[in-house]
């Protein structure tokens, strides 16, 4: 069984495994690093596109009501002021008197530098975009801004897509990007961190309908980490009381996971109200409403946001298959992966490196890499190789033996029970399809 115990894991157990096995690395490490910025590896970058995809298939693949978009990262700079984020999106930033480190007011407790211990100083707001320019002048005409969030970028093509796929409301538009935030205080792994990758939806409905819609999405989304293998009880969702909530918000909720720093949030899901149709089409000029066959009326929709942060989903998901059991040679680590999420499905293990054995081998692994992401791994005995690859989370083994050489099968061991049966190579495709289910 695995463990639901939080204090089995750390993030700095989570942290060294990751480096360990390839799923992240810092940064520009070899110059030393930049603070809080990850690159992913591997491993990494599979489990990060498995969750990116799993999300895509439930929104957009799954459902009739939602399309998908890829709006670019630079937007023009009236974006942001009809939006608020130039006048808005700011934190409180004080900073140590003494060794001059800088923290976000809201972040710390007391008047003294968590550091050390030094005075601070007052608050003051601190604008959270990064900003750029465009053309060859660096000058206050030329100014645009690395996107916070990618809602935006939908927002600006309500119409298009209207226009475009002749949608009915309700219905929402489905974008998967980076976002970048120049925070404060960024950490905690991949949790925090300065350029992150977001998963949005905005579904627009007509007023009046907005609080259940808002309801429909809360339970949609709360279920779908639970159906890739989040344990409940790891999970909650949070309202927001009326003085955290944005200014654009009506309501909203957080879908908060247990990390090992405590609960924080994955997702939000926002009741964003008509705020940024009205106030793009008030700074545009351009006419951003919807009309209605059935009644004959025009009206701005409402919308229902959920926003899902990739990075802190794939850390969270990270965390929540990691497990520690007993065993003969002392410990087994295992990262019990919904198979959707599993960086590799399937690995093959040649039980020698014997050219007769590992011809074989290569063959059957050339057969199931067409399907899946696949390793192949001859080195160390067979029992090293099993731990690798439950310690890296993949869900199925097949050992290539000699009897294989005679009666063309091979031996499928399962991670999580590490039962094994013998299965005809004729048959390889079909029983592993079955057991992944992918």
């Amino acid at each position: 069984m695995a463990s639901t115990e939080r204090s089995k894991v750390s993030m700095d157990t989570i942290v060294s495994l990751c480096k360990r096995r390839g799923f992240m690395y810092q940064s520009s490490e070899i110059y030393g690093g930049l603070g809080s910025v990850w690159d992913y590896g591997p491993l990494g970058v599979e489990l990060k596109n498995n969750v990116k995809r799993a999300w895509w298939k439930a929104v957009v693949q799954e459902r009739d009501d939602l399309v998908g978009l890829d709006s670019a990262i630079l937007m023009h700079p009236q974006v942001w002021v009809a939006s608020g984020h130039v006048e808005n999106f700011s934190d409180p930033l004080v900073e140590c008197k003494n060794c001059h480190q800088r923290w976000r007011a809201d972040h710390i407790e007391g008047n003294a530098c968590p550091s050390c211990g030094g005075d601070l100083t007052e608050p003051r707001m601190f604008n959270l975009m990064f900003k750029t320019f465009m053309g060859p002048v660096e000058e206050a005409a030329a100014v645009v801004y690395l996107r916070p969030e990618t809602a935006q970028g939908i927002f600006v093509n309500f119409q298009n897509v209207l226009t475009t796929t002749r949608k009915k409301l309700p219905f929402g538009i489905a974008q998967i990007g980076k976002s970048f935030r120049n925070e404060i205080t960024p950490g905690n792994f991949t949790f925090r961190t300065r350029e992150f990758e977001q998963m949005e939806v905005e579904y627009f409905v007509k007023p009046g309908t907005d609080e259940e819609w808002h309801k429909h999405w809360l339970q949609s989304r709360f279920d779908w980490y639970v159906s890739l293998g989040m344990k409940r009880e790891h999970l909650r969702l949070r309202e927001h009381g009326r003085d955290e909530l944005a200014h654009y918000a009506k309501a909203c909720y957080d879908v908060e996971y247990l990390f090992p720093m405590g609960w924080s949030e994955i997702e939000g899901i926002a009741n964003r109200t008509d705020f940024d149709l009205v106030q793009h089409s008030r700074v545009s000029g351009k006419e951003l409403d919807y009309y209605d066959e059935q009644s004959g009326e025009h009206f701005i929709p409402y919308v229902i946001e959920p926003s899902a942060g990739v990075d802190r989903s794939a850390l969270g998901f990270l965390v929540d298959a990691y497990d520690e059991e007993p065993d003969k040679e002392g410990t087994r680590v295992v990262m019990r992966f919904h198979p959707a999420l599993a960086p590799i499905k399937v690995a093959v293990l040649p039980l020698s490196k014997k050219e007769n054995l590992t011809k074989l081998a290569h063959d059957v692994h050339a057969l199931l890499r067409k399907r899946w992401m696949t390793q192949y791994d001859d080195t160390q005995s067979i029992g090293r190789r099993y731990r690798r690859q439950d310690e890296i989370g993949t869900p199925f083994c097949v050992t290539v033996d000699f009897d294989s050489l005679n009666d063309n099968a091979v031996t499928i061991r399962e991670r999580d029970s590490m039962e094994q049966i013998r299965v005809p190579i004729a048959n390889l495709l079909n029983a592993l399809t079955a057991k992944l289910g992918c």
